[in-house]
């Protein structure tokens, strides 16, 4: 049998890091193979894998140990240089940081006002229509905002069975659908009253909530949750 290394390139494709990233997720990567991407080669011996192996074994398999190591000490392994070296260092610090945030509060959405102060940004200089459905957990937490469609100056077409595809992938409870009026009039139109209504039906058959309904222009809102209209 050859002991000829076989080139990373020349691995199952299963077997190489950025497509077992693509196939399965970056879960399903050991710490090597994830710093192998960083780095990108290893040397004349050993692949990029390989190499990442023997750094992590003299760091006792700990990755708060490898973040204590210095450039030099990186670059005294062959086919780790400045640049890789730097590239480990500043993973290493990029998880430390964010370690460090601890858990970001997701927005609760309690009234019209929240979901106006969300969309306005996104929404107020907008020369088209666009419609966005924010998907809520039980406890009304944004768990996701999409855009679902986007139109012409007047209107834009709305396909209910897409919001509630999304809503269903993403384990949604409750929903909040919003648009804009680029002409600035926040009155609904029939087509909205349509939309509303078809989709607040077809929402209670998925025991899903539909909490409101904004239509949002530069000037203001209008919401068919305050207007007693859901």
């Amino acid at each position: 049998m050859s002991n000829e290394k076989l080139n990373i390139n020349q691995w199952a494709k299963e077997d190489r890091p950025r497509e077992k990233m693509m196939l399965h997720g970056p879960g399903a990567l050991s710490n090597a193979e994830l710093l192998a991407i960083l780095i990108g080669s290893g040397n004349t011996e050993d692949s990029a894998v390989e190499l990442m192996r023997k750094v992590l074994d003299d760091c006792r398999n700990s990755l708060s140990e490898l973040g204590k190591r210095s450039v030099d000490d990186l670059c005294a392994y062959k086919g780790i240089g400045p640049a890789k070296a730097i590239t480990i260092l500043a993973a290493s610090e990029l998880g430390k940081r964010r370690k460090d945030e601890g858990p970001s509060e997701r927005l609760r959405v309690r009234c019209s006002q929240d979901i106006f102060l969300y969309f306005h940004p996104l929404m107020c200089d907008l020369p088209v229509e666009e419609c966005w459905v924010m998907l809520l957990n039980q406890a009304s937490r944004l768990i996701d905002a999409l855009r679902i469609s986007q139109g012409g100056l007047a209107s834009t077409q709305v396909d209910v069975r897409c919001i509630l595809r999304e809503a269903l992938l993403k384990r949604a409870t409750a929903l909040v659908l919003c648009h804009n009026h680029p002409s600035g009039n926040t009155r609904p139109s029939t087509d909205d009253d349509r939309l509303t209504q078809a989709l607040s039906q077809a929402a209670k058959v998925m025991n899903i909530r539909m909490l409101d309904h904004l239509i949002v222009s530069d000037g203001g809102y209008y919401s068919y949750a305050d207007e007693g209209r859901l």
